[in-house]
């Protein structure tokens, strides 16, 4: 076996970037590159921030890259030395094909491991409501390809219609009228229950439900897309789905930093919502003002969370004492900024109300003697209205960019009932990568500076938070679905 390299079967489980294991996302964190299907919540790519990228997706009826393609890139990066996770939806081998990766990697003598993953058998009809197994009404359940190695539908209806329990079909939607009706042909009653289910990275998400005489023309009807997944038995007439939430079921597009979109994430699923990351902002460090500068200012003013982790952790690269800026007040813009200052024993003496950058000037006016001075730590297309009202207020100000915030697509943009933006700057870059929001879409702005951006570029309807926090973002979005 090759001694340095070690190449990762990982499932990625179905949907949500949280149904990945800990295992799987450790080793995320800590790859060299990562080899990945599509349908994949870009918020896992983004925990493999620095990791060399390799998309090799695959759906139903189209390959992007061919399977011994893929094994060859999986054993080239392997003998290359590369710690390297091949991630994948669901679970690696459960029609995966993990099986002939595993086994090519091992004849190259690359070393492999498996990381397991919550299959989309179970995960999506759960999603559902749908339990496949049921002590009263299906005590197995049987997981079935859809399709064959050819592209035919799959074979044995006649040894399935006589199985008790529930049937599930992977990869199945394109042949869907094809089982329906063999099934009821082998003997199966035509008026068993059966769904159809596609989850929330899928096109268009849906859950139809009938029996195998019309299940067919239901999601016909429905316009479901692939990939989706077939349930057949006693079980698919199930509902078992918690009360739903404000936002249940409604899809959000975000834009932002990895700390914006995953606070913003957060709390829009724990509201029901289905959040995906379409751009996503690379926050880079640009470094400390001169030290004398750092010294000399009465406020250090830091506008949002990135600027206080950037300044914390520049001063431990730097080795600087905090305890040097013992002269130095603090100001936050709004309780999110705070917060992060909080976890490094800096508690600010002014927290702007509201937490925009009228908000600080008001309040740092009324907080500052005339004639202190005031040193702006902030990103490096801050905005000119704070350090405006602060100089019409009668304070010195001095300005540095302590980071820069590149924006890239993660994922292409697909339709959303809500686009949430973290700055202005991901707004000018979002059309830069997608053009201007739809109209029938409803943008969502972090804050008022965020808003006039959007202004400036569509007409859409949008929301703006109470203030300048991704918690708030989400409570908007939710008081506008009403």
């Amino acid at each position: 076996m090759n001694g340095k390299g070690c190449v990762y079967l990982v499932g990625a489980g179905c949907g949500s970037a949280e149904w990945i294991t800990q295992r799987g996302r450790a080793l995320l964190e800590e790859c060299d590159a990562v080899v990945y299907d599509d349908l994949l919540d870009p918020a896992l790519l983004a925990l493999a921030d620095d990791a060399e990228k390799y998309p090799v997706g695959k759906r139903c009826g189209r390959h992007s890259v061919p399977q011994n393609e893929t094994n060859e890139l999986l054993v080239r990066l392997g003998l290359e030395g590369k710690r390297v996770v091949r991630l994948k939806g669901g679970d690696p081998f459960v029609f995966g094909r993990g099986g002939e990766e595993f086994l090519a990697l091992r004849e190259a003598g690359v070393r492999c491991e498996t990381v397991p993953g919550i299959s989309s058998c179970i995960a999506i009809p759960a999603a559902a409501g749908i339990p496949v197994t049921h002590r009263k009404l299906s005590r197995s359940f049987h997981v079935v390809t859809g399709h064959t190695a050819d592209g035919g539908a799959p074979e044995s209806l006649e040894a399935l219609a006589a199985l008790h329990g529930t049937l599930v079909f992977l990869m199945g939607l394109g042949h869907l009228d094809e089982i329906a009706a063999g099934l009821v042909r082998a003997g199966k009653p035509a008026d068993t229950p059966a769904a159809v289910v596609s989850d929330g990275n899928s096109p268009h998400p849906a859950a139809v439900r009938g029996t195998l005489a019309d299940i067919a023309a239901r999601v016909r009807e429905a316009g479901v897309e692939a990939p989706a997944v077939i349930v057949v038995g006693p079980t698919a007439a199930l509902d078992l789905r918690a009360e739903p939430l404000p936002l249940t079921g409604v899809r959000v597009g975000m834009a932002g930093t990895p700390e914006f979109t995953g606070r913003l994430g957060r709390a829009l699923r724990a509201l029901g919502a289905q959040p995906s990351v379409y751009l996503e902002g690379r926050v880079r460090a640009l470094g400390l003002p001169d030290t004398a500068q750092l010294e000399a200012a009465d406020w250090l003013v830091l506008t949002s969370r990135n600027g206080a982790e950037c300044l914390f952790r520049a001063l431990r690269e730097a080795r600087i004492d905090v305890r040097r800026l013992a002269k130095c007040r603090f100001a936050a813009i709004g309780p999110a900024t705070a917060d992060a200052l909080e976890a490094h024993g800096i508690f600010p003496d002014v927290c702007a109300e509201p937490a925009t950058s009228e908000g600080l000037a008001a309040a740092l006016l009324r907080a500052a003697k005339p004639g202190q001075t005031a040193l702006l730590l902030r990103s490096e297309s801050g905005t000119p209205e704070l350090p405006a009202a602060l100089r019409a207020g009668g304070m010195n100000v001095c300005e540095h960019a302590l980071y820069r915030t590149k924006y890239e697509p993660v994922a292409p943009a697909p339709e959303a009932g809500y686009l949430a933006f973290g700055s202005a700057q991901g707004v000018r870059a979002y059309v830069d990568a997608f053009g201007a929001p739809e109209k029938t879409t409803v943008c969502a702005a972090v804050g008022p500076v965020t808003a006039r951006a959007l202004r400036a570029v569509t007409d859409a309807p949008f929301v703006t938070g109470a203030d300048i926090s991704a918690e708030s973002l989400a409570a908007a979005i939710a008081e506008h679905r009403g």
